[in-house]
């Protein structure tokens, strides 16, 4: 395969996505409506399109690439759960029209990103990838999606891998969300002097991951066979509270600050731990401690403050 196309391009994982394949020399098309992605995170080198995964417009761009990795969506829970029409109509009604592209073009492979949201309502831990309890909003839509896939391989032939990533997190990560993730949301305020905000007692505990290793298998999902007509979950397989993370970014950035605790978010699940049994089986592993990881995102942030970039 030499020619991919990437929704969602302009977002974080997207952006990482489409840096790591064009380092690894492919082509790479690149999507996104910007109503979340940031255009200046896009790599040099990438053909963007300014288009929105529900319009037929996407067709054409679809001809001559070898494989699809669609990642657009719309993700923050609590957004979400304030418009699920919306959601619907992105994560559902978006991914079908993929889905729906990638089968006029006679696309080869199409990689979909699920959540490992849909197991919000699971009490097994480790989680493997055969039940599904979707709480949210944001799940139900996920859910759905993996289930157009499915039957777009059923009845039209379209290969597809499903993956299900944890708490993905690293360079770039969208802390410009109305809820952000925790770990760039922790360090920017603590960059700032500011106490940072965590919904709950801290005990919420979640499965990391650091970005370079979700791309490790992002390549692995054009690569190698073995991934065909699978779902993977996409994590560390251990995972830390969040006042364990704070407790490390805190140290990392010598600060004295203290958290603010607020009420949980609805929609949260309480543990989120991945199984990933399935993906080391084709030889796939994380490879990055969570200090490393957060280190490298506290270099990152620490630069975006120096050159004026965090709001």
């Amino acid at each position: 395969m030499k020619k991919v196309l990437v929704t969602g391009v302009a977002g974080f994982i997207g952006s990482n996505l489409a840096d790591r394949l064009l380092g690894s020399g492919y082509e790479v098309l690149g999507i996104d409506n910007l109503s979340y992605g940031v255009f200046e995170q896009i790599p040099k080198g990438v053909d963007f399109h300014k288009l929105d995964i529900r319009s037929k417009d996407i067709y054409p761009l679809f001809h001559g690439v070898d494989a699809v990795f669609h990642l657009a969506a719309k993700n923050c829970i609590e957004d979400c759960q304030e418009d699920p029409v919306e959601t619907a109509d992105i994560n559902v009604v978006g991914t079908a029209n993929v889905f729906e592209a990638a089968r006029r073009a006679k696309v080869s492979k199409v990689v979909n990103a699920e959540s490992s949201a849909v197991y919000e309502g699971i009490d097994i831990f480790p989680t493997p990838e055969a039940n599904v309890a979707p709480d949210s909003f944001y799940a139900v839509s996920k859910v759905c999606g993996n289930l157009f896939a499915r039957k777009y391989a059923e009845f039209h032939g379209v290969v597809s891998t499903g993956i299900r990533p944890f708490s993905v997190y690293g360079s770039k990560q969208d802390y410009r969300r109305t809820i952000p993730p925790s770990m760039p949301a922790f360090i920017i305020k603590l960059l700032k002097g500011e106490q940072p905000i965590i919904y709950g007692d801290g005990s919420k505990r979640r499965d990391f991951l650091y970005i370079e290793d979700f791309n490790d298998f992002m390549l692995l999902c054009i690569t190698d066979p073995r991934t065909d007509g699978k779902v993977f979950n996409l994590g560390s397989g251990t995972n830390n509270s969040i006042l364990e993370i704070y407790n490390v970014i805190k140290k990392l950035l010598a600060s004295s600050v203290d958290p603010v605790f607020k009420p949980n978010l609805s929609g949260e699940a309480q543990i989120t731990l991945a199984d990933i049994s399935e993906a080391r089986k084709i030889g796939w592993s994380p490879k990055t401690g969570i200090e490393e990881g957060i280190q490298a995102l506290v270099d990152f942030l620490s630069k975006e403050k120096e050159l004026g970039r965090l709001k």
